[in-house]
């Protein structure tokens, strides 16, 4: 599935390959087969919502859905492969861990429903779940058009049901997992969709009302060309999409993509044809008028990701299912990636975490700069360099001194007060935000 949230930093030679909602953000991607549920969500968010003033809560909310009709290779999101037999009991649950959390929710603008495959949850059980996602949540200022409420949705999945369903909820923006329209580059990937249903699921989500859609492909592919790559951006293009993510091939350790690569059944791709591919991205796609806003993500100006663009943005956000991660206050939590132990444990609604980190101002200053850099905006010089300091006495002039080095090469540029990556600099963006990131050493 299409899979979204903040970065994790890749190879430095080439362009940054990750997947938006990653490691700091909905799904933080490692395997802890070995840990259980040590506590639940209960305390700690207490604890950061009482910290926080009434207009300071969360306005965010992501929310996994874990199930997938088979799980593709290169996948490291937590997911299973659904049989429908606990659908029910995962959406009763999930809507008891949504009740525990409205209190501390603010007026949503932004929510995202990833997974998994969401879409493959039965008609009826997002009736229900939207239902009462209305019934805790202020949705108005979604509901009013000013925000933003995506749901990811595999081309097979699609249907006229569905959609109008989404559509009564609230939901006003899909994000549609192609990957490739190559069906030999989809059988790599283990995607298992008619390209053809790409077009066919904008089209039926457009006839419902949904007018705002994204797309997600994948470049790099083992024995994927150039010409390859080119087809798909121009197949993209032609259903008349409005927001694209383009993300080079990760290999995540545990997954089986990664075991393949390492029994050479196949060579990953060069990197040099990896940076041409993200370099013939970044021109075609801005001669269609869709503009690079992230390292990743394109869009025509105004349809940028909202959701997204609040975890680039260091803003807190809920965070409902088994293996989401929220942020609220500094704090941030990841649930326990098992639905049995979801399902199981359930502290008056808040589910059970694995993973707790407290506020900590340096890392929240280092992470600030690495999902900063990453977008088109940059960092802001002035307000960067003054909290880095407050982190660490002497960081500023060492940031400074870093920022320079990386203009006088042309990585970096200083615009309206900001330090923003060239297109030469994204190539390179892992390796710059590392040397910022250095200066709070």
């Amino acid at each position: 599935m299409a899979m979204s949230g903040a970065p994790r930093l890749a190879c430095a030679d080439a362009c940054w390959s990750d997947h938006p909602q990653d490691a700091m953000t909905n799904n933080i991607a490692i395997s802890l087969p070995e840990q259980r549920p040590r506590q639940t969500a209960r305390r700690l968010l207490r604890a950061a919502a009482d910290a926080l003033a009434p207009s300071q809560a969360p306005r965010s909310l992501y929310i996994h859905i874990p199930f997938c009709a088979h799980k593709c290779h290169y996948c490291d999101f937590y997911s299973i492969v659904d049989r429908q037999d606990r659908q029910r009991a995962f959406a009763d649950r999930l809507i008891r861990e949504l009740d525990a959390l409205a209190p501390i929710a603010g007026r949503l603008e932004t929510i995202f429903i990833g997974g998994g495959t969401p879409t493959l949850l039965a008609p009826p059980l997002w009736r229900d779940l939207l239902t009462a996602l209305g019934r805790a949540y202020d949705l108005s200022e979604i509901r009013a058009g000013r925000g933003e409420f995506s749901v990811e949705c595999n081309p097979e999945t699609a249907s006229p049901e569905l959609f109008d369903i989404l559509v009564n909820g609230g939901v006003n923006r899909i994000s549609i997992g192609a990957q490739s329209f190559n069906q030999a580059h989809l059988q790599t990937l283990e995607r298992r969709h008619n390209p053809d249903n790409v077009a066919r699921a904008l089209e039926l989500a457009r006839a419902s009302g949904i007018e705002r859609q994204s797309v997600d492909l994948i470049f790099a592919v083992p024995g994927q060309e150039l010409e390859d790559w080119q087809a798909d951006l121009e197949r993209a293009l032609a259903i008349d999409t409005e927001h694209l993510s383009c993300y080079a091939l990760t290999y995540e350790p545990n997954t089986a993509m990664t075991a393949r690569l390492e029994r050479y059944e196949f060579t990953r791709a060069d990197e040099d044809l990896e940076a041409d591919m993200y370099e013939l991205t970044l021109e075609r796609l801005r001669r269609a008028g869709l503009e690079r806003y992230e390292v990743s993500n394109y869009a025509r100006p105004g349809r940028e990701c909202a959701h997204n663009m609040a975890y680039w943005r260091q803003q807190d956000w809920l965070a409902a299912g088994p293996s989401a991660s929220g942020h609220v206050g500094g704090h941030r939590w990841k649930n326990t990636p098992r639905l049995d132990d979801y399902l199981s444990l359930d502290d008056g609604g808040f589910a059970p975490i694995i993973e707790h980190e407290p506020p900590d101002a340096r890392r929240a200053m280092r992470e600030q700069i690495m999902t900063g850099i990453r977008l088109r905006e940059g960092l802001e010089i002035e307000r960067v360099c003054a909290a880095a300091e407050r982190v660490a006495p002497g960081a500023r002039r060492r940031l400074e001194a870093s920022a320079a080095w990386h203009v006088q090469v042309g990585l970096l540029s200083v615009s309206g007060g900001r330090w923003v990556l060239t297109d030469g600099g994204f190539l390179m963006g892992d390796r710059v935000a590392s040397d910022l990131m250095d200066a709070l050493a």
